[in-house]
């Protein structure tokens, strides 16, 4: 884990964000001694969370479909 100092990552903080989201985290250090871990938020999205696909089709198409798939044999 690549550590910095307070005032090194205050400097570069694009940079050491960057490094914690590729490496996992990183470490910063203060001159009393104190350190921090900084890693990046791990996204918390349902699996149902997908893109969707425009089919181009009319709410009466759907609404046909939902019908006919309803209809019993």
């Amino acid at each position: 884990m690549k550590v910095y100092t307070y005032s090194e990552a205050r400097q570069r903080l694009a940079a050491v964000l960057e490094r914690a989201r590729r490496e996992g985290s990183v470490r910063i250090r203060r001159k009393d001694g104190q350190s921090f871990v900084l890693r990046p938020e791990l996204h918390e999205g349902s699996p149902l969370d997908v893109p969707g696909t425009d089919l181009r089709l009319t709410r009466d198409e759907i609404v046909g479909f939902v019908r006919e798939g309803r209809r019993r044999p």
